[in-house]
């Protein structure tokens, strides 16, 4: 459920929120910053897949010794239509590009969307801005601490800490010096306290957030 990378085995260091299938975007983004693999690291907020045109070059990004991402509720949605061998729920919910592939193309994505039920919930990363923890929606305590048990469904779908921030009250999240989070598409970067959210709906029409931590 959790992984632990060393920011010092890399040069800068980014986090990307939610993906969606736009790697050309990212490759963009990561252009203009002068992103170097293998000296920089980029980790993702989860949600590589569905809605965008590439989520297959998306998938294809786990394999990539410069990035790592925690799992998003459309990678578990995926791993729970090939595991039930029921498709609807993702295919309403952006997964209706798997059903147009190729054979072979259907093959290779099966392959790598199985290889999603390797993406840990939760990244934690010390970096030059101190301990940053990367989950996909929320971190669902109040206090975080490596290897504690905290409710899955909530690290990937939970919506409410940040409602509630939206609405002026809100309680932060201790033992870190950075929360990241996506699932949510904001108008914009939100920060609260320590807390960042960062999915601006690059899918939707919005932009993709790049946050740089080190």
């Amino acid at each position: 459920m959790y992984q632990k990378l060393d920011g010092r085995n890399w040069r800068h260091i980014w986090i990307a929120g939610d993906i969606h299938g736009c790697y050309q975007w990212l490759m963009d983004e990561l252009a203009r910053r002068n992103f170097i693999p293998g000296q920089d690291l980029l980790i993702s907020v989860g949600d590589l897949i569905d809605r965008g045109p590439d989520s297959i070059k998306c998938l294809e990004l786990m394999r990539e010794n410069w990035f790592y991402a925690v799992r998003g509720n459309h990678e578990q949605m995926a791993l729970d239509a090939i595991s039930k061998n029921d498709f609807s729920l993702w295919t309403l919910n952006g997964g209706i590009w798997f059903s147009s592939l190729s054979h072979p193309q259907k093959l290779l994505a099966m392959e790598l969307l199985k290889e999603t039920s390797a993406l840990p919930h939760i990244i934690e990363i010390t970096c030059d801005n101190g301990k940053n923890v990367v989950a996909h929606a929320d971190y669902p305590s109040d206090h975080y601490a490596w290897d504690k048990s905290v409710n899955k469904q909530q690290v990937l779908w939970e919506r409410h800490r940040l409602t509630t921030f939206m609405c002026g009250k809100g309680e932060g999240i201790s033992g870190a010096d950075h929360f990241w989070f996506g699932h949510t598409p904001v108008d914009k970067r939100y920060d609260f306290g320590n807390l960042h959210y960062i999915d601006t709906g690059a899918v939707f029409g919005g932009v993709l957030t790049l946050a740089q931590l080190q």
